[in-house]
């Protein structure tokens, strides 16, 4: 069971510029997700794909592969991370006969993931011959009885599904959300429905604090100075 970890990191961004470059706690956002990664047994290569000569150049100084450079028409802001994996999977065996039985994508916005997770991720995957397995993280502030839309007149509507009072948060059951750190999918699942998840993925669960997604100049903000302060007390 071989697993290939792919890196997706694109040169340009809507919300933070040059995000996968940006800083965070003294090095380059990507730079924590290419350290956890090369640093990981279970991992059979890492391979970046990017539009991007200094991201590949940073891929490349932090231990990973760029054996491409991702097309433009693959990097735009609506390009998506799956067509960025069906690119990598089909340049991988047409230039190198290499087909990995399963593909891990990592995206560069989940810095605190550790190598724990993608441990447990892949063991979740052996042991029920998943075909994919995703991380998620529980959900403790949106629960359906507080989920409100507004209305074109500004008043308080209930959203879909949501019951009409307030439900003790006590009372209801867990429920968890996609936190976009790891995206375990079988090679040939992924070519042929093209989807990361069905009714049939497994989850694994992760803690809200390595869960953070970075999309915002305020969350970068935030997780930079976490990981400062992180940093700070590991080293003394």
């Amino acid at each position: 069971m071989n697993v290939l970890a792919l890196v997706t990191a694109r040169g340009g961004s809507k919300t933070i510029p040059r995000k996968n470059l940006a800083r965070l706690g003294g090095k380059p956002l990507i730079s924590w997700t290419l350290d956890m990664a090369r640093d990981c047994s279970d991992l059979d290569r890492v391979v970046v794909s990017t539009d991007d000569e200094e991201i590949a150049e940073e891929a490349r100084r932090r231990g990973a592969e760029t054996p491409f450079l991702r097309p433009s028409a693959l990097a735009r802001d609506e390009s998506t991370s799956m067509e960025a994996a069906l690119h990598a999977l089909n340049w991988l065996d047409k230039h190198q006969d290499y087909r990995p039985h399963y593909l891990m994508l990592l995206q560069p916005t989940s810095p605190f993931r550790i190598s724990e997770d993608i441990e447990k991720t892949v063991a979740l995957a052996r042991e029920h011959a998943a075909d994919s397995v995703v991380s998620v993280c529980p959900v403790h502030h949106h629960d359906p009885s507080l989920l409100m839309r507004i209305n074109v007149g500004g008043r308080l509507t209930p959203y879909d599904g949501a019951p009409d009072a307030l439900v003790r948060r006590q009372d209801l059951p867990p429920v968890y959300a996609l936190n976009g750190a790891v995206f375990l999918v079988r090679r040939n699942f992924l070519l042929e429905r093209r989807r990361w998840y069905d009714e049939r993925t497994y989850a694994y669960v992760m803690p809200a604090e390595r869960s953070m997604d970075i999309d915002t100049p305020w969350e970068l903000y935030l997780a930079d100075l976490i990981m400062k302060d992180r940093v700070q007390r590991e080293t003394g």
